[in-house]
């Protein structure tokens, strides 16, 4: 059986432990070696040999990964934290291992959620009006323009960085001195609760493989002034033709020949139609585990074919997985596949429960659904 060495950066993160969980669950023939700049969530990673490495800034950082590629005569790496995307992106030629990124100018746009607003607005994409806050001027042309209410949040990062809806002016002013964001920060026009994510699989232009997948929640929202986290509690599979040809034109507006991973962010307007507001390119989110789980192994899929080695695409490159499978998550438990009809079916259980408690009918013919 033939090794495939698969270098793994950001090894103890949740997404990167989901993408090393997918590669096992595909083919044993996968040998994970982990990388984390942390010595902490190191201990997390699911791999056969894990290795602290300094951070991406520190001058050793290609060294010691290059050093770590030719130990194991590695033969893919894979970035999970942006800022890792971006430096191997830039460096790929200097790498001593094999690589999968999109140009170099459309992983630039993609982690400048900035450049990426004007690259969609200039070619006529619907997408929330935003302005750049230099300084207090732009902060009060915004909430004049753009308000009542704002988004603001950081250009570059993820998880919702920086993020903060507000309609006060003066909230909004500590707020940017708070998070230094002067400069940096951008405020849009709010957009509704309502999300999906369009994660696709791209070969030199051809699209192998993408999944629509809605957001129910974000997981701990209520301990984030923004209710944004960027980790999804409980994801659900769709299909929707609409979002199917404006995540193509989005990805397509950044880079007319994409190559790698696109995951493209929707946030439904007031009218109910999606806007993008980022692309997480060269990575996966967070719960892609999900899809290899269901079926379609997004990983997998991604490491074979860069290796030009033999995978199985699915029978459809558009949304493969039935409508309505859900993926359930929480801190400290292993994530759950059900269905969406079976959560739904909890609670007609509770709704029933009510009325029996209250007409004081204790006939035991329900049964608990666990």
């Amino acid at each position: 059986m033939q090794r495939i060495r698969v270098m793994v950066t950001g090894a103890g993160g949740s997404a990167a432990v989901g993408f090393c969980r997918s590669l096992r669950r595909a083919d044993p023939a996968y040998e994970l070696v982990g990388l984390d700049c942390d010595k902490y969530h190191l201990e997390l990673a699911e791999v056969d040999h894990r290795y602290l490495v300094p951070p991406v800034a520190d001058p050793d950082y290609l060294p010691v990964l290059n050093w770590i590629a030719r130990e194991h005569a590695a033969d893919f790496l894979h970035c999970q934290p942006d800022v890792e995307v971006e430096f191997a992106s830039r460096q790929r030629a200097q790498l001593a291992v094999s690589t999968n990124f999109p140009s170099e100018e459309a992983v630039q746009i993609c982690l400048d959620k900035y450049r990426s607003y004007q690259c969609w607005k200039s070619t006529g994409i619907r997408v929330p009006e935003t302005r750049l806050i230099a300084d207090h001027e732009d902060l009060r042309d915004a909430f004049r323009e753009l308000g009542p209410r704002l988004w603001l949040r950081n250009t570059r990062g993820a998880a919702g960085k920086g993020a903060l809806p507000t309609a006060d002016y003066s909230e909004a002013v500590a707020w940017l001195d708070f998070c230094r964001g002067w400069g940096q920060f951008t405020a849009a026009q709010c957009l509704t609760d309502e999300s999906v994510t369009w994660q696709s699989i791209w070969d030199q232009g051809e699209l192998l493989v993408a999944q629509t997948r809605l957001r129910k929640y974000w997981e701990f929202g209520n301990r984030s002034p923004s209710g944004v986290t960027g980790l999804t509690g409980t994801g659900i599979t769709l299909s929707d033709a609409r979002i199917d040809a404006l995540a193509q034109r989005c990805i397509r507006a950044v880079d007319a020949q994409p190559n790698g991973i696109f995951s493209v962010d929707f946030t439904y307007d007031a009218d109910g139609v999606p806007n993008p507001t980022e692309i997480n390119i060269g990575r996966f989110f967070t719960t892609h585990q999900f899809f290899s789980e269901a079926g379609v192994n997004f990983p997998d899929i991604y490491v074979k074919r860069a290796l030009g080695l033999e995978v199985a695409l699915p029978h459809t490159s558009l949304n493969p997985l039935e409508d309505g499978l859900a993926w359930v998550r929480g801190l400290d438990s292993r994530p759950v596949l059900t269905t969406q009809a079976s959560i739904d079916a909890s609670e007609r259980q509770r709704d029933e429960l009510r009325r029996r408690a209250r007409e004081g009918n204790h006939e035991s013919s329900l049964r608990h659904t666990g």
